[in-house]
């Protein structure tokens, strides 16, 4: 199978932006103070170089929230290596794109920093077509098994490990309780469904409300979570797997079928989406978590929001009601100075600390998908804007249940092309099967250049 590297890697670089998204129990505590004091001594021998050097160079973007944690987790690292420091580089993402295909396309990595910071979709296309710009982290002595399966597999290639999990895009559907309360409903009406289950309820929501139950964002997002939350991968075996996708099908129908409807409203402007749920234009939408900063903008309408998981696909084998959006992962560069401060930086903290995550939780909005995280007292706390929910334990719950997906190194090819499929299926009526044939003819030619 041919792959046209150079002009995929540009391509998606150039539309990476479209992509962002945008605790421990006392004994985890007490097991980990005791790993950290007995490993204390040999890890500062073997993560300080000759010149007695403890600085590590990142690439990260978004003060306010990538760069922030990095700066916490420096502090945490700090309290048993004091000499340690990082040298943090803003650079948006499409800025650490191009600076990685650079690189890799002119053979010199050594531009390039210790540790970078990749949007977790990326992951597969960069491994498949400049795997030299990564170090394999596999036997780092990070404990993988602590971060969900749904997560990790976008890092992973080959049965090797090559980033460490660090936010959290488990997606939620995010619901007006006082709006369903007017339909007669409750929120526990609106969990663990199946997609035709929710429909009946929805429209009840929709009726004694008048206006939307969801608001999409338009395109393939959405589909591509209910696709994931099949487990329906739309690459299998390096072959793409579209046309005859049976999860595929049933979620571009249900989709149809619920816009038709008036269940959801498409917005293809995200200033209107986003104020769909601020201004009460719409009674909830699916989305990665991160949707809900975005959803707390509105103050005076605390207490008046829950979370619950997203409904799943009727008919499919091994469909769940969980799914991921969005999202990143710390990666090891090829060009790192000192892999084992680098190694032992990320399993303490990113990969390791209970601390941490409790500290950017209230402070940057990250929601963890590492998993002892759930534990802690913070995660536990109760929301008052989701009506006493513990909303931030119950995504971490939600992040453990994610089936595991993989779009391959064509992740943006395939959302391309779907888009253009459920548009001319919602806009024009177009027949479904010859909408995915044609995505799939579009996706095999992407591929094969």
């Amino acid at each position: 199978m041919k792959k046209n590297t150079v002009a995929l890697a540009v391509a998606a670089a150039m539309t990476a932006s479209l992509l962002v998204g945008c605790g421990g129990t006392a004994a985890d505590s007490t097991s980990t103070a005791e790993s950290t004091a007995t490993s204390t001594d040999a890890a500062s021998a073997a993560t300080t170089t000759a010149g007695g050097d403890e600085t590590l160079t990142v690439w990260a973007w978004d003060p306010n929230f990538n760069i922030y944690a990095l700066k916490q987790a420096e502090a945490i690292y700090q309290k048993d290596h004091p000499n340690f420091k990082l040298d943090i580089q803003e650079n948006t993402y499409n800025d650490i794109e191009t600076k990685l295909i650079t690189a890799a396309t002119s053979g010199d990595y050594s531009t390039l920093p210790d540790v970078f910071l990749m949007q977790d979709y990326s992951f597969h296309k960069y491994i498949a077509n400049f795997p030299d710009v990564f170090t394999d982290i596999t036997d780092s002595g990070i404990d993988f098994t602590q971060f969900t399966e749904g997560k990790l597999a976008d890092s992973t290639a080959d049965g090797k490990h090559y980033g460490v999990p660090f936010d959290n895009g488990a997606t939620v559907m995010a619901v007006r309780s006082d709006m369903i309360e007017n339909a007669g409903l409750t929120v526990d009406d609106f969990k663990d469904l199946t997609w035709s289950e929710f429909i009946p309820k929805a429209q009840k929501v929709v009726d004694a409300n008048g206006v939307s139950m969801i608001a999409s964002s338009g395109g393939s997002e959405m589909l591509m979570e209910m696709l994931q939350s099949a487990g329906s991968s739309p690459l299998q075996d390096g072959k793409v797997n579209v046309a005859g996708n049976a999860a595929l099908k049933e979620a571009m129908t249900q989709y149809k079928a619920m816009v038709d409807a008036g269940i959801i409203a498409e917005y293809t402007d995200w200033d209107q989406y986003i104020a769909s749920m601020n201004d009460g234009k719409t009674a909830g939408v699916v989305n990665g978590c991160w949707i809900m900063s975005s959803i707390q903008a509105a103050a005076d309408q605390s207490g008046k929001w829950a979370i619950v998981n997203m409904p799943k696909l009727d008919g499919i084998d091994g469909a769940t009601n969980y799914a991921n959006c969005g999202g990143a992962s710390w990666a090891v560069s090829s060009n790192c100075k000192n892999t084992e401060l680098a190694y032992d930086f990320l399993k303490t903290t990113f990969g390791g600390s209970v601390e941490l995550y409790d500290d950017l939780l209230p402070n940057a909005g990250a929601i963890a998908s590492y998993l002892p995280a759930a534990k802690s007292d913070v995660y536990n706390q109760a929301s008052d804007f989701y009506g006493g929910q513990t909303v931030y334990k119950d995504i971490v719950d939600f992040a453990s249940k994610v089936p595991a997906y993989d779009c391959g190194a064509y992740y943006s090819d395939i959302r391309s092309a779907l888009t253009d499929a459920i548009t001319n299926v919602v806009q024009n009526n177009a027949d479904i099967d010859s909408e995915l044939e044609t995505a799939q003819s579009t996706v095999e030619f992407s591929i094969e250049g």
